[in-house]
């Protein structure tokens, strides 16, 4: 807000609030209270090195003895500059605490002996009505980072695998550093019980602002020799949505790869053509995003190459503020059906393959398609929705506990504000009628409920026709985007539920109805 803008809402309170204008003792006692508010709020606003000290710290820096921030007598530019510095500090101290720890375990499941079971095999054996469902395979790995410096980070990461009751595992260093804003350079150091030594270099560097580059080559060591690689990813942005990439792959399974990726609001399309040793392919996929609170997502994808034909399709769902549980069926000649359960939880990824059949088996599709959607359904309204409805009213029973005794003094202040605005009110309504201007006939603000699914939710709203009444000059009515809690004669019913401001007033003598959000900006009559 402008100084002149600042002192236009003064004058207007202070005409509103001043003590002189009431003579019952009560309205007169709660007018100075809040004359005395706005005229404090008006010296740190009017002042522009207190009101640098509350844009940054709030009433806290205000209220500070002696006020060891940061010296009053320096200018509002050079509290911003202290304020940022004292910040950029307490952002390396941040970024050298944090560890960024990222972790994937994968559980493979073999459960053909659900489908293909032959009865002849197990007639002798006992106990051999049950279908035989074993873990074959397991993977578990885990990273962490670690930073030196602003511009150098060191990563530590470590795997273990197993399958069929062969495994090993490997440990890898890298240390990265960020070279300039155009790139950063990665030396890795690696060992494992099943490979020898293991050194790489790696490269990033943007060579415009829509194409870059990455090379990545490495050196195995072994019993059988030294084995060189190279990989090199070139990638260009072809517009706002879409990047084109060609990756080339040298020593270890040799390859050209092409892809095109488009991501945009509500999809993701992917089409990869790759030649090479063993493997050549092409692979096609799209997912949906649907625009919900819960993010979810429905993808399909086509792989065919030299090994077969792969037809994947699946959906995904966000389940908790950190959790996504995701499921993908997977039918391929001659892989088989295989069901792919995966819960991401924060950077901790949890995936479970599940292997049902060596051949197409209707039934075994047909299980693995309708089996996680029934289940899911029976978990979403047993479970996740009774659990995540008892943990968002925990909160919010903690939220009102901890500004009970401040909304209590909001209200307070809130309803000696709108007696003392009947006076006003009155004047203004007479003369918007006299003009056939705008009139508010009825204001509420709070929790509506609208939706049916939310019907047993109770409706938490507060009279505002008087507060909003008192803010109309000129038949025109302007709210900025802010809680409309903190304005005069306002204050939050419903402490951390969605609020919004419904207002039905008459202008030119025709009646009209608007809804707003609560940090939504609100100008009536509307244009």
């Amino acid at each position: 807000a402008s100084q002149e803008e600042l002192k236009a809402a003064y004058r207007r309170l202070c005409m509103l609030y001043h003590p002189d204008k009431h003579r019952d003792p009560e309205l007169k006692s709660q007018a100075e209270r809040l004359f005395n508010l706005v005229h404090q709020a008006y010296e740190v606003l009017s002042d522009p090195q207190t009101r640098a000290i509350y844009d940054i710290y709030g009433r806290r820096g205000l209220e500070m003895e002696g006020w060891e921030v940061v010296e009053r007598r320096r200018t509002p530019a050079e509290i911003r500059e202290e304020f940022e510095r004292l910040q950029r500090e307490r952002e390396e101290r941040r970024l050298q605490q944090r560890t960024n720890p990222k972790g994937t375990i994968s559980v493979g499941i073999d459960a053909t002996d659900l489908f293909d079971r032959y009865d002849e095999e197990y007639e002798d054996v006992q106990g051999s009505s049950f279908p035989q469902i074993e873990i074959n395979k397991m993977h578990i790995s885990q990273s962490i980072e670690a930073p030196l410096t602003s511009t150098d980070t060191a990563i530590l990461s470590g795997n273990l695998s197993t399958q069929n009751g062969n495994g090993g595992g490997s440990i890898n260093l890298a240390l990265r550093r960020v070279t300039s804003a155009k790139g950063w350079g990665e030396l890795e150091f690696g060992a494992g019980d099943l490979q020898g030594p293991l050194f790489g270099l790696k490269i990033f560097r943007n060579l415009t602002s829509r194409c870059f580059i990455t090379t990545n080559c490495a050196l195995q060591f072994s019993s059988r020799g030294v084995r060189p690689g190279l990989t090199t990813v070139l990638a260009r942005n072809l517009d706002r949505n879409t990047m084109g990439y060609i990756q080339w792959r040298w020593g270890i399974q040799s390859a050209m790869n092409t892809s095109i990726v488009r991501d945009t609001k509500t999809s993701h399309f992917t089409v990869a053509l790759q030649l090479g040793i063993p493997h050549s392919f092409m692979m096609v996929s799209y997912q949906h995003k649907f625009q919900d609170e819960d993010q979810t997502r429905v993808k399909g994808s086509l792989k065919a190459g030299f090994f077969g034909t792969i037809v994947e399709y699946g959906a995904e769902r966000k389940i908790s503020r950190h959790s996504v549980l995701g499921a993908t069926v997977s039918v391929g000649v001659p892989q088989g059906v295989s069901l792919k359960i995966k819960l991401n939880r924060a950077s901790q990824t949890y995936f479970f393959p599940v292997h049902l059949t060596d051949q197409l088996l209707p039934s075994a599709v047909f299980y693995a398609t309708v089996g996680p959607l029934v289940i899911y359904v029976a978990m979403h309204r047993l479970i996740i929705k009774p659990y995540l409805r008892a943990q968002k009213e925990r909160e919010l029973e903690k939220q009102r506990e901890s500004t009970a005794s401040d909304i209590l003094q909001k209200k307070q202040e809130a309803e000696a504000a709108v007696r003392l605005m009947q006076e006003s009110v009155r004047r203004i309504i007479e003369a918007e009628e006299a003009r056939m201007g705008l009139i508010v006939v009825n204001a509420w603000y709070g929790k509506f409920v609208n939706d049916n699914s939310r019907k047993n939710e109770k409706v938490k709203v507060i009279d505002v026709t008087v507060p909003l009444q008192c803010l109309v000059k000129d038949s025109k009515l302007i709210l900025t985007e802010a809680s409309k809690a903190g304005l005069p004669g306002f204050y939050d019913p419903c402490v951390g539920e969605e609020k919004s401001l419904k207002v039905l007033y008459q202008f030119r003598g025709v009646l009209h109805q608007v809804m707003s959000a609560d940090n939504e900006a609100l100008r009536i009559p509307k244009q």
